[in-house]
């Protein structure tokens, strides 16, 4: 797994970095300054442009990464690069006049008539279109296997930018308004400076002719576009609707939660990010072998680092939220559990979606996508008002089941394949253990001390078996990689 072990390295750097600086804004900045209600409103509003975004892209960004590969020549990639550039276009010329006549309705329907999203038509609007072109020109970059800098944009970037942002609104020197307006043009700048690498990396010559292939890419794109919208929809559906039918407030207590716990699923993040094209190339070559191999592979490896990171996580969540000594937040840590056992399913289940979503039954992903969408907003419904954010996370977690199960039973049915093993079974039971012997560790007065400690002694019973039982080699060798270096 050379390239793959390579570029995820450097993109798990990336990702750590991102959920740090992410956690200083989520965690301190965000609740000192500005304060809940603003935190609230700004997620609930990029919240809503995810919900968009995939009107706009149309799912052409999946459509580059299967096709490339399956091109005949440079000819044919070179009319796939423009097709997918230039398809965009033609949606935006629907939705830009549709979106503006009925922005009023939309944000409505969105927000559930809430007037602080109302406030701001243009950022939604205008930040979806930005990202559906961010994520066409990062797949570009996916193709020809350059996915480190792409992911430094994707996932570092927003996060600084936001920093900044907030660093500027404590010192008094922008307010709301202006908070708003340098977001979007933050995200702007964003999209040009991929343009710039992406064009540097490889530039296509224009044709005027279609790809021989267009119908079947439409149809994918189609599909795929549905099946996005669904997934952007489940994926920001809890946090809409938590602030339509509770408070903008614990939108704040619940968003912290969700970013505590997406830190399990950054290892997977970072794989999936150069995993989606090889397993693309593997499908159109019918080598079997390897896809089976990159599945059990990236499945057992994701599991071992996610696993640790959920031990870290879960069993630091007291001190975690006494150093951040927010009143409320405290409120959403079984949020935090709940959500985590859910993205730690999902990661394991290696490049499971890849392999679905770039075979020829990748049609399967949209009925599955609506299924769950539809039960997300029944859920959510149901449970947010009976528990609030306690609900909101049984929902994700509800729904997180399903539509992983699907998947999983749809790839052994079909490619007569699964994503676990016997050391799948070693690793779950090494960190139950794990989880039964630090749990009852009684926390020092220090929060920090206790962190330290804690995660030291969860590090040294994690690394017993993962060295004993010699789970995956691909670990062992970047663990003798990384001291070579560091000594």
């Amino acid at each position: 797994m050379g390239i793959i072990a390579k570029q995820s390295l450097y993109n798990v750097v990336s990702i750590g970095l991102a959920f740090l600086i992410g956690a200083l804004n989520m965690l301190f900045l965000y609740p000192t300054f500005p304060g809940k209600e603003f935190q609230g409103l700004v997620v609930a509003l990029l919240a809503n442009s995810n919900l968009i975004q995939p009107f706009i892209s149309f799912g052409v960004q999946h459509t580059l990464i299967k096709f490339f590969s399956s091109s005949k020549n440079k000819e044919d990639q070179d009319r796939l690069l423009w097709f997918v550039l230039l398809f965009p276009l033609l949606i935006l010329v629907v939705v830009l006049p549709m979106y503006f006549y009925f922005n009023l309705e939309i944000l409505s329907f969105l927000s559930n008539d809430n007037a602080g999203v109302a406030r701001f038509p243009f950022l939604i609007i205008a930040i979806a279109v930005a990202t559906a072109y961010f994520e066409i020109f990062y797949s570009w970059l996916r193709v020809h296997l350059k996915s480190v800098f792409g992911n430094f944009l994707k996932e570092v970037y927003p996060r600084l930018l936001t920093f900044i942002l907030l660093v500027c609104f404590a010192l008094q020197w922008i307010d709301l308004g202006a908070f708003i307006n340098y977001l979007i043009g933050g995200y702007y700048l964003r999209l040009l400076i991929i343009m710039g690498y992406s064009f540097s990396v490889y530039v296509p010559r224009f044709q005027w002719r279609l790809p021989e292939s267009w119908r079947a890419m439409l149809r994918y794109s189609a599909l795929i576009f549905l099946s996005g919208a669904a997934a952007s929809f489940i994926l920001d559906i809890d946090k809409s609707m938590i602030f339509s039918l509770t408070s903008d407030v614990n939108v704040a207590f619940y968003a912290v939660a969700l970013y505590i716990a997406a830190v399990v699923e950054a290892p997977g993040r970072a794989m999936f990010q150069i995993t989606s094209p090889l397993v693309a190339q593997a499908l159109n070559a019918n080598d079997s072998k390897r896809l089976e191999r990159l599945l059990k592979k990236s499945s057992l490896n994701l599991l071992i680092v996610s696993g640790f990171l959920f031990l870290i996580i879960n069993l630091n969540l007291n001190d975690f939220y006494h150093i951040i000594n927010q009143e409320g937040y405290a409120s959403a840590i079984g949020v935090v559990i709940i959500v985590s056992l859910g993205k730690l399913f999902s990661v394991s289940m290696g490049c499971l979606n890849n392999i679905i979503s770039n075979s020829k039954y990748y049609s399967y992903v949209f009925w599955f996508s609506i299924s769950s969408a539809i039960l997300a907003v029944f859920l959510n419904y149901i449970f947010i008002q009976s528990h609030g954010i306690m609900g909101a996370a049984f929902a994700t977690l509800l729904v997180i089941l399903f539509i992983n199960l699907c998947k999983i039973l749809l790839v052994r049915f079909l490619f007569k394949i699964h994503p676990y093993s016997q050391k799948t079974l070693s690793v779950i039971l090494s960190m139950i253990l794990i989880y039964v012997l630090t749990f009852k560790i009684p926390s020092l007065l220090n929060p920090w001390w206790s962190i330290l400690l804690r995660s030291v002694l969860i590090l040294g019973l994690f690394s017993v078996p993962l060295f004993v039982f010699r789970w995956s080699l691909d670990i062992e060798k970047l663990i003798q990689d990384f001291r070579k270096r560091l000594f």
